[in-house]
């Protein structure tokens, strides 16, 4: 959209840029059009633009796929965007607020947008948690926050946005837009910058709160070293220091977003946890083997009992907090079943020799680092669907935070319920197949 129409169109509309909104409206349309280029869609992608304003980025985004969303604060704008675009989905909504976790439902997507400065950061925390099934996302933000994102360790840039972001995408800056390419003309330079995923495993895994919690209570004061922000929350510092080979001087800045990950999954008294490791260990657990009437015959590993499809006894727990939200997990990269699967809040194998409920409660414990008490729902008989296992479901009710072991989890989430509907009747590939069974069980016994 070149200045000219831009003026005419906010002329016909009554209206001009609010400062409120942080608006600013990019002009030159060659950039428009090099900033859509690098969102590399394909005919069909999917892609939502947050604050598309006039449709400077929207019409040439709408030119390599039809596939979008747009989601504006700007009330005066929402009939302009629907008559302008008519094959695109409008949304009226606040980015800092929008419910992502309604996005799983329809797969991978990419988003982009010119973000207001003033509220870039709380937009990027938004659209860059668990839930978001973003493949690639593209902003132009301020320019001083674009740095602070892309930072190297040991700079005076590199900041808690830079690691929180920087756990699960890589930032890479791509250009600097002058003022004068938007109107009204800001005060500041605007940067573009690209996020993309980390591939699973590209840094050291750990409980994603944990590391969270860390961060932000090790810059809390950026101006303190590391050992009197996080001595007590680590029990030791000196001794996490050494683990990580850093001096007991250490400020927050000199730690890398991989030894942020470290530390976040340091235990005092203890060597690092390999992970993958961890996950091949238990091949050699022993179950039970039971008959079609879920009586024990015999004993097998962990592995013959996969690899020949026997009959086992499992758990899965549903835990709920007071809004009525079901907590589930992604199973961690290592699961030698359906990794990386979204699934029930815990699941577990019966041992040999144990019951259902004292499953139950130990994975409870192992997989959320809590205890609550368990009430038993309902049971699933062996099938393909189940894994051959007999499945017993519990329910608990927990309002978090919960600590997630990285060999088992990767990630958690809570959902409504009414979006899980929607997400499983959209896309079931997803999910585990226990959970899809155990989710429908749970459903039957609530009425």
């Amino acid at each position: 959209m070149k200045l000219s129409e831009l003026q005419s169109t906010l002329s016909s509309l009554g209206t001009t840029p609010t400062r409120s909104l942080g608006q600013n409206f990019l002009h030159d349309r060659n950039l428009a059009d090099w900033i859509t280029a690098q969102l590399q869609l394909a005919p069909g992608d999917r892609w939502l633009e947050i604050g598309p304003g006039l449709g400077a980025l929207t019409e040439h985004a709408q030119k390599r796929s039809t596939n979008g969303i747009l989601l504006e604060k700007d009330d005066r704008l929402i009939g302009f965007l629907g008559e302008r675009y008519p094959g695109l989905e409008v949304v009226h909504g606040d980015a800092c607020r929008f419910d992502t976790r309604n996005l799983l439902a329809g797969g991978p997507l990419v988003v982009f947008g010119n973000l207001p400065y003033y509220v870039s950061s709380q937009i990027l925390f938004n659209f860059t948690a668990n839930s978001v099934p973003a493949k690639l996302q593209l902003y132009t933000l301020q320019r001083e926050l674009a740095e602070r994102l892309a930072a190297q360790p040991g700079t005076k840039e590199f900041g808690g946005p830079t690691a929180l972001i920087g756990r699960r995408w890589k930032v890479q800056l791509l250009r600097t837009l002058p003022p004068q390419v938007f109107l009204p003309v800001p005060t500041i330079d605007s940067s573009v910058v690209l996020l993309t995923p980390r591939a699973p495993g590209e840094l050291p895994a750990c409980d994603g709160g944990r590391f969270n919690m860390l961060v932000k209570l090790g810059f809390s004061q950026r101006r303190k070293q590391l050992g009197n922000l996080l001595g007590k929350a680590l029990g030791s510092w000196p001794e996490a220091a050494a683990a990580l080979g850093v001096p007991t001087t250490a400020r927050a800045e000199s730690l890398s977003i991989s030894q942020w990950c470290q530390l976040a999954a340091w235990k005092p008294g203890t060597a690092p946890e390999d992970p993958a490791a961890a996950a091949q260990d238990i091949h050699g657990e022993i179950f039970d083997v039971v008959d079609a009437q879920d009586q024990v015959t015999g004993q097998a590993t962990r592995h013959e009992v996969h690899g020949k499809n026997l009959r086992h006894r499992a758990i899965h727990i549903l835990v709920r907090n007071k809004a009525g939200e079901v907590f589930l997990q992604r199973r961690s990269q290592w699961k030698d079943v359906c990794p990386l699967k979204w699934d029930s809040s815990a699941a577990g194998h019966v041992n040999a020799g144990q019951d259902y409920p004292e499953t139950a409660a130990r994975e409870l414990r192992e997989e959320l680092g809590v205890e609550a008490p368990l009430k038993w729902v309902a049971k699933a008989d062996a099938a393909e669907n189940t894994g051959h296992e007999f499945v017993h479901l519990f329910e608990a009710a927990h309002e978090g935070p919960f600590h997630l072991p990285p060999a088992e989890v990767d990630c958690g989430e809570w959902f409504e319920p009414a979006q899980l509907e929607r997400w499983l009747a959209a896309r079931p590939e997803d999910f585990a197949p226990g959970f899809r069974r155990c989710w429908a069980l749970w459903k039957q016994a609530r009425g």
